[in-house]
């Protein structure tokens, strides 16, 4: 492909932003943190990962949604300095665990997450998020007859969002071709809003410039280090490292490059938890790396990372403009619903491509049980509160077992 123009890199950057924005503020609305922070810190975030994996993964760093019940919890009993004590300190167990395989070597990781494992964790991640599309579409139950309905709206919209996709993917030419997410989702929006569907309010209502007072509280707030808020927080930084390691291998599979050997799996932890304790300094939560994004790059086939920086520096920017944060905050459910179809379904196809490409024998008992054992697992079992209100989400559980099983289960049967 030939070299992408700066303006047109600021577009594509745009449309990274609008992959990963929905997520990232969900996480903390729903623990009480602020908004605005958390697209700050993602885009801080983002920015030192890149720094610290050489530039060369394009990888965006958004809220993780594993730590939601912990972060709640400590928020409405310590407050924001213990939930910042907390989140610094689980940054630290991720720079810790970094250094630990940049002692073992690469080899004993992968050792541990081969393709028969690492192929059904990735469809996991896609398939795990599938009801997440269609709850943003309004699939809900009705009462308690067993039965669920969408709201004919979400339907019209939604299929409008995915059709547009569909027909921009096959049919642009040029540039288009690269921004299907950013068309289908400006399509979907203004659909919505004729339809009624937009709560212009929220727009009104924001200011142009600048951040909320409770957001520049959190900002300025020091952190407490809480031997509670850290217990709580801190010890889930070792079950998302699986996520991570996932998250890496798919990115990885989608850019046609292996970032175990360059830059390396030990740098990417480590840039996961220098971008964590710098989200805990300003007050945000968590990052991760977010397979939305990956679904853009899959969908898009632009793999450069600068891009991902721009968008980055996007999000920094627009976290202090009110008026856009309330403008993306009111896009319809059914809009990206709509959109997260596809890109759910594209990391899960990405599952099912490392499978094939690494040839992975399925006429084996071995790797047919393995695969079993992660697949259902991985999408029957909800997140586990263990002690502590410490959860373990259904992925974790799946890829430990299949980890386990591929170590006990001999490679002849």
């Amino acid at each position: 492909m030939e070299d992408i123009t700066l303006d047109k890199k600021l577009i594509l950057g745009f449309q990274h932003v609008l992959a990963m924005f929905g997520a990232t503020v969900l996480v903390p609305m729903l623990t009480g943190l602020n908004p605005s922070v958390a697209l700050l810190s993602a885009g801080v975030g983002t920015l030192i990962f890149h720094a610290c994996t050489k530039g060369i993964v394009p990888v965006f760093l958004g809220s993780s949604f594993a730590f939601i019940t912990a972060i709640s919890l400590t928020l409405s009993s310590h407050g924001i300095a213990a939930v910042k004590g907390g989140i610094i300190a689980a940054g630290v167990i991720y720079i810790l665990l970094g250094l630990i395989v940049k002692v073992m070597g690469v080899e004993i990781i992968e050792s541990f997450f081969p393709p028969i494992v690492i192929g059904p964790v990735i469809m996991i991640i896609g398939l795990r998020l599938s009801g997440t599309a269609f709850e943003m579409i309004g699939y809900s139950p009705i009462g308690d007859t067993g039965m669920y309905s969408i709201p004919i709206k979400g339907i019209i919209v939604a299929a409008t969002v995915v059709l547009t996709m569909i027909i921009v993917s096959i049919f642009a030419k040029g540039f288009f071709q690269l921004v299907p997410i950013l068309i289908a989702v400006t399509v979907g929006y203004l659909l919505a809003w004729a339809l009624g569907m937009v709560e212009t309010e929220i727009i009104a209502e924001a200011s142009w410039i600048g951040y909320s007072a409770s957001a520049k509280s959190d900002i300025l707030t020091l952190p407490s280090f809480s031997f509670e808020a850290i217990v709580a927080i801190a010890p889930i930084a070792l079950v998302v490292v699986i996520e991570h390691i996932g998250d890496i291998t798919t990115n990885g599979t989608v850019v046609g490059k292996n970032f175990f050997e360059d830059p390396g799996i030990h740098r990417t932890l480590m840039g996961d938890g220098i971008a964590t304790m710098a989200a805990g300094l300003l007050g945000g939560p968590t990052n991760t790396t977010y397979g939305e994004n990956t679904g853009v790059l899959a969908v898009t086939k632009v793999y450069d990372p600068s891009i991902i920086r721009i968008a980055a520096v996007l999000a920094i920017i627009l976290s202090g403009i009110g008026k856009f944060g309330a403008l993306i905050q009111a896009i319809p459910g059914p809009v990206m619903g709509g959109v997260s179809i596809i890109l759910f379904g594209m990391i899960a196809s990405i599952g099912v491509r490392t499978l094939v490409e690494s040839k992975v024998d399925f006429s084996l008992s071995r790797n047919m049980i393995i695969a079993s054992v992660i697949l259902v697992t991985g999408i029957g079992v909800d997140n586990i509160r263990l002690i502590n209100n410490i959860t373990i989400s259904g992925l974790a559980v799946a890829a430990l077992l299949g980890v386990v099983l591929n170590k006990l289960i001999p490679e002849a049967i």
